[in-house]
């Protein structure tokens, strides 16, 4: 064969049910598991909710590092994952907040921010891609740090209240940036819209 033809040939394609896409899958059927798991009497099941919790976070690093690496990126992969990841961490905000273990205007003020960009995100689409940055990578971290330490039962540790005031300078942290991020995004859009499409750049998640 020659390379005309080896580069005219197209590129293979992706399998919709790929290793990445099953992880991502794999994400969203842990979360009514983690609802019902938070909601059952006893610190030891609160315990197995953290350790699933964690496997969930641990599912979203791994499918997109797969993804990007073997080149396993669909269509369907790119709708689902920030999916899972939302109701993943509004799952576990909501439940915290409805056994009072977290301040309802924390988890709506998150919420409100993360559905927003989402809708935001599809409402410039026609003007360009905003993809996520180094921002909206460190929020995600902050979030999911903040969130395994409310949702470990400190109970079974010593010092218990040291552990708590820890959550809630974590949560803080993430609060924070996961406002500040969702600030810098409206005004990025913005300007993307302002420009027709002509902006560029990473820009926060």
């Amino acid at each position: 064969m020659s390379s005309h033809d080896s580069a005219a040939s197209p590129a293979p394609r992706v399998p919709l049910w790929n290793i990445a896409n099953i992880l991502t899958m794999s994400r969203l059927v842990m979360v009514p598991v983690f609802v019902w798991w938070m909601f059952l009497d006893g610190p030891w099941w609160r315990l197995a909710a953290f350790a699933l919790f964690a496997i969930a976070a641990i599912t979203d690093r791994i499918d997109g590092e797969l993804a990007r690496r073997r080149n396993l990126v669909t269509d369907f992969g790119k709708i689902a994952d920030p999916i899972a990841d939302k109701a993943l961490t509004g799952a576990a905000l909501v439940v915290l907040s409805l056994q009072g273990d977290l301040w309802w205007w924390v988890t709506i003020a998150i919420l409100v921010r993360e559905w927003g960009v989402t809708a935001l995100r599809f409402a410039v689409l026609r003007y360009g891609v905003m993809p996520a940055g180094q921002g909206g990578k460190l929020k995600t971290v902050l979030q999911i740090t903040a969130l395994l330490l409310y949702l470990f039962p400190f109970g079974l540790l010593p010092f218990t209240d040291v552990f708590t005031w820890i959550a809630h300078i974590a949560m803080a942290a993430a609060l924070a940036v996961t406002l500040w991020t969702g600030l810098v995004y409206v005004l990025d859009a913005v300007r993307l819209v302002r420009s027709a499409g002509n902006g560029g750049g990473d820009r926060p998640e």
